[in-house]
């Protein structure tokens, strides 16, 4: 690519077509199977032909690329992971040309599941970040009218969440001319209060970016300071993990926040393509309708609710084999049919019509009732639910973090506790198998005997009432089954330190 070409020209390239605005909020179902299709056949093709580490993985599994010219075809293509693929080639093998002399920017995983892997962006990948962004920031017109605060509270430097969620906001507000200021304190609880109390008050609004749980500590703490939050006029952006809608009322509750569905967002993405689905007014939306039997409708028979986001096809695409989730999408590194190590499947917006009218729910009724008709696009729907590597099992149950969050939310239980534990599977003396759950306390709050007890009976009520196995298994063991509760210190450094990813699970 010319260095001479302006940055006009490298957006044109990198959304694709040049109106891709109008077609997210014009274009239905049958448009994007058909772009989605078109998209992952091309790029597999390009990558087959110009990425050396590719050319050899296909030679080695077999693969003819001139063979591969539909979907059904692309089902024959092997998946491609981090020990088959990433780890498997040298660092420049993986790049476009196998050519590292381009300008690029280095970001790493969090290392949650391993060691940390590091990963190029190029502009292109800015670019569409920015195009997310920036959706999210038209979705309330305080946001651009301003002025407005962004406070970025991910960690920073290599790791990816916080590096791109800050490119993607300072190019969204410098081609828009936005009046937003933008503040990246980290993971740095201090800071952030001290940026609400003195410079958040010169503001008509202010977003907060953050890790879910960090995001809580700081809505939480601020109200403990008297920092009077409803002023700010506040919208969350959240990545990282999944969470629940009770625990999305409680941070809008407890943050003054007026509108849901357009002034929160979560994003699922991965380090290795950064952010690839986002929630939109309308999957939010959809969220809030699942009862159990629309829940089993769209979701099938899981027990979670699940993350539920869009995507855009020109930027990403998915597959779901056997419950698991593969993603294809272009970077420095391009991905083809890259195993994402999440569960979950595909829906497209007639799908999720169809799946809430056969329980009498009208969709366009809802759309309208919600006041969100002019934020709602027809984009796919991907829904992810958590591993079962982030599951703790006790005599053959599966228990996730998601289970115990919801109880953490109780008002009994929120007056003395963070919102942070690790589940622990452990075993006694004689060899009986036991939960041990490690709790967070909050800073400076009197705890009695009594109170252990309202919070492992709340706890207790949330499992019985999350899983009907946990539920026959007090039945059966009566208080055997019951969790070892552990109570530490607000920021312990054995289960909770600072700034660090929280382990909501941990083996041993």
């Amino acid at each position: 690519m010319s260095q001479h070409k302006s940055v006009d020209t490298l957006m044109k390239m990198a959304h694709q077509p040049k109106n891709l605005s109008t077609l997210v909020r014009t274009k239905g179902t049958d448009y994007w199977k058909a772009i989605s299709e078109k998209e992952t056949l091309k790029l597999f093709h390009a990558t087959a032909g110009s990425v050396p580490a590719y050319k050899d993985f296909l030679r080695k599994n077999k693969i003819k690329p001139e063979n591969i010219k539909t979907l059904k075809d692309f089902s024959l293509v092997p998946a491609m992971d981090k020990d088959n693929y990433l780890h498997a080639y040298p660092y420049e093998k993986l790049l476009w040309d196998g050519e590292l002399k381009k300008p690029l920017t280095i970001h790493a995983t969090s290392g949650s599941t391993g060691e940390p892997t590091y990963f190029q962006r190029d502009f292109m990948s800015d670019l569409k970040r920015e195009f997310i962004i920036d959706m999210f920031f038209k979705h309330n017109d305080l946001t651009t009218t301003g002025p407005t605060l962004f406070i970025i509270t991910f960690g920073m430097g290599v790791w990816s969440a916080g590096m791109g969620i800050y490119t993607g906001a300072y190019l969204a507000a410098n081609f828009n001319k936005y009046p937003i200021s933008i503040i990246s304190p980290g993971v740095n609880k201090v800071e952030v209060l001290k940026i609400l109390r003195t410079i958040a008050p010169n503001f008509k609004q202010v977003i907060i970016a953050g890790y879910p749980p960090f995001v809580k500590d700081i809505i939480d703490e601020a109200r403990e300071e008297k920092i009077n939050l409803e002023k700010f006029n506040l919208r969350f952006v959240f990545t990282g993990e999944s969470f629940s809608e009770e625990f999305r009322d409680y941070l809008c509750d407890h943050a003054g926040i007026r509108n849901v569905f357009t002034d929160t967002m979560n994003t699922y993405g991965s380090s290795e393509l950064g952010a690839m689905a986002v929630e939109t007014p309308l999957s939010i939306l959809v969220r809030k309708q699942t009862d159990k039997h629309i829940f089993r409708t769209l979701f099938g028979d899981i027990t979670k609710v699940p993350t539920l986001v869009q995507y855009i096809p020109y930027f990403v695409s998915f597959q779901c084999v056997d419950g698991e989730l593969f993603f294809t999408g272009n970077s420095t590194i391009p991905l083809i049919k890259y195993k994402s190590g999440d569960s979950g499947g595909i829906l497209t917006y007639d799908q999720v019509k169809d799946g809430l009218a056969q329980h009498g729910v009208t969709l366009g009724t809802e759309i309208k009732k919600h006041k969100i008709t002019e934020h709602v696009c027809k984009l796919p729907f991907v829904y992810v639910y958590e591993r079962k590597n982030l599951a703790t099992t006790f005599y053959g149950i599966l228990v996730y973090p998601e289970f115990l969050k919801a109880a953490m939310l109780d008002t009994q239980v929120n007056r003395f506790l963070t919102g942070k534990f690790t589940l622990i599977q452990k075993y006694d003396k004689n060899q009986d198998q036991y939960l041990e759950i490690n709790l967070e306390m909050k800073r400076a709050v009197s705890f009695k005997k009594q109170d252990e007890e309202i919070v492992l009976r709340k706890i207790v009520e949330t499992l019985k009432a999350r899983s009907s196995e946990f539920g026959e298994l007090c039945r059966n063991l009566g208080e055997r089954a019951y969790p070892k509760l552990m109570f530490w210190p607000y920021e312990h450094q054995e289960y909770f330190t600072p700034g660090s990813k929280q382990q909501w699970v941990r083996r041993i």
